[in-house]
């Protein structure tokens, strides 16, 4: 009787594991209808990762200042990171060959509504020159945590992020060509001399409400293949 029980626990273990394990898996493979937008803006650079992975990165580090436009594949609840650099000599924290002091600020929306505002958080890692020192001008500067991206790293201790108008920035004319509506500039308090700002922040949901699939882990499942006798659509390959 013992032995039989044990067959029928394990038996129902194992059935309740496979269909956790099918339930989990994605239906089909992801199509672009599935991704959604992200429009970025930063002075002067930036480095972007969601969900722990690297998605984009500014292509131009100092200027012309320019709009990153990508497709993203989201998931929610969705961490995202960003690296704002402001570009600064590494010494001086100066630029334009240690005659200017120059600023920062960064801005972001996705398209599930996802916009940059105060509920990020905003930490300085670079700062320069102290104090406004343009005549003894100097950097200080302190580690950046390895994970600092991660879905996992604990940002509780960071200070929120500051907003920051148009006018205060001065986005070149690429920023007015694309949609940042209901997104904010943010950076630190002080966006002179704060050259390198790590943000975070955490979208439990889509902030336009609409269901979207979670593709989080394809490599390690088989999606689902369509049916015999069916066709293919091209993005199902």
């Amino acid at each position: 009787m013992i032995q039989l029980r044990f067959v029928l626990t394990l038996g129902a273990l194992l059935t309740a594991s496979i269909q956790s394990a099918v339930a989990q898996q994605p239906l089909r493979k992801p199509r672009i209808e599935d991704t959604i937008n992200a429009n970025v803006y930063a002075d002067n650079s930036f480095k972007l990762y969601i969900n722990g992975e690297f998605v984009a990165l500014d292509s131009i580090a100092f200027v012309p200042h320019n709009v990153v436009s990508v497709d993203i594949l989201p998931a929610y609840p969705m961490t995202i990171a960003v690296m704002g650099i402001d570009n600064a000599d590494p010494k001086t924290g100066m630029e334009y060959a240690n005659t200017n002091i120059g600023d920062g600020g960064f801005i972001l929306k996705l398209g599930d509504g996802t916009v940059t505002n105060s509920t990020w958080k905003a930490k300085k890692f670079s700062w320069g020159p102290v104090d406004g020192d343009t005549k003894n001008p100097r950097v200080e500067s302190i580690p950046i945590p390895k994970d600092w991206y991660t879905v996992d790293f604990d940002d509780s201790k960071w200070p929120g992020a500051k907003e920051f108008t148009e006018e205060e920035i001065g986005p070149k004319s690429p920023f007015f060509e694309h949609d940042f509506k209901g997104a904010k500039f943010i950076w630190t308090d002080d966006v002179k001399l704060d050259n390198v700002v790590l943000f975070r922040t955490v979208v439990k949901s889509p902030p336009d409400g609409k269901d979207r699939p979670d593709f989080r882990g394809l490599t390690d499942v088989v999606p689902q293949r369509p049916q015999r006798g069916g066709r293919r659509r091209p993005n199902d390959r």
